[in-house]
C-alpha cells in the first residue's frame, strides 16, 4: 500500500518526514531510527536525516511501507 504525505513547503527532511508519517513520535528519535532501519529513497538507500525530500519522491521502509511525497 502506498501512503501519501502532502507537504506545503518546497521540501521536507527525512527526519521531519518520519515524524509526519507517524513512524516515530519525536524528531529526536530520527537518528536512532535511521541507525536501526534501512530506508530507501527513490530506490537508493539513504540514512541521512537531513536528506531533502521533494514532491514526487518515493520512500520505502521495509516492514513499515512505501510512501510518496506530494
Amino acid at each position: 500500500m502506498d501512503n501519501q504525505i502532502k507537504i506545503k513547503t518546497e521540501y521536507i527532511t527525512l527526519g521531519q518526514f518520519l515524524k509526519v508519517a507517524e513512524i516515530i513520535q519525536s524528531g529526536g528519535m530520527a537518528k536512532w531510527f535511521l541507525s536501526e532501519h534501512e530506508v530507501f529513497i527513490n530506490g537508493e538507500q539513504d540514512q541521512r536525516r537531513g536528506r531533502k525530500l521533494r514532491s514526487g519522491d518515493s520512500i520505502t521502509i521495509p516492514s513499515f511501507g512505501t510512501y510518496t511525497v506530494l
